[in-house]
């Protein structure tokens, strides 16, 4: 199968096309924040502060991007633990934001708010961060420059290769890959 190309920011037409286990080749502008960028965040929507950067139907990486070597918009960038998200996550959703990119799986909240949301997580190759540092044409911190790497940045990027994790149908790629590798040792061992 050949990975579906879509551009940032994403429809809800968009995201109601993708399933769990769909390959992606996603290009356009998309946002880094990590836990305290979304702390932040967090804290400004439940007071009822604007956001320093409107994340509505907007894409957030969960990234640190190395300082850049000359000529180059980033250093290394691969995807944080998105389980050190977790507790923010529903309240960014209902807030607007629809897509999400980190690796590992998601817990019962957030798929939850995933479905309800109608937005969609995508799996990031961990591990290869300076392949993809080679997907980021364009970085420019927008919010929060004091927190160094961790800063909200707005990321030009072209074809990032992703996984789409979990859906807006309720599907989960990481559990449907245990359960098929479980009924494969099933089988075999049966």
């Amino acid at each position: 199968m050949e990975p579906i190309s879509l551009t940032a920011p994403l429809s809800r037409e968009d995201i109601r096309q993708l399933h769990a286990g769909d390959r992606v080749l996603l290009s356009g502008v998309i946002y880094t924040a990590r836990d305290a960028a979304h702390g932040r965040l967090c804290a400004a929507l439940a007071t009822g502060e604007p956001l320093p950067v409107d994340l509505k139907e907007q894409t957030i990486f969960y990234a640190g991007p190395t300082p850049p070597p000359p000529g180059k918009p980033t250093g290394a960038i691969g995807p944080t633990t998105s389980v050190r998200m977790d507790a923010y996550t529903p309240q960014l959703l209902a807030y607007g934001v629809n897509a999400l990119i980190g690796k590992g799986d998601r817990t019962q909240p957030v798929r939850a708010a995933i479905d309800e949301n109608e937005a969609i997580y995508f799996a990031a190759i961990g591990g290869c961060a300076a392949y993809m540092a080679a997907c980021i044409k364009r970085c420019d911190v927008v919010a929060y420059e004091d927190l160094g790497t961790e800063s909200i940045k707005r990321l030009e990027i072209e074809n990032m290769p992703l996984t789409v994790a979990v859906d807006c149908h309720g599907e989960n790629a990481y559990h449907d890959g245990r359960n098929a590798y479980a009924d494969q040792m099933e089988e075999a061992n049966g």
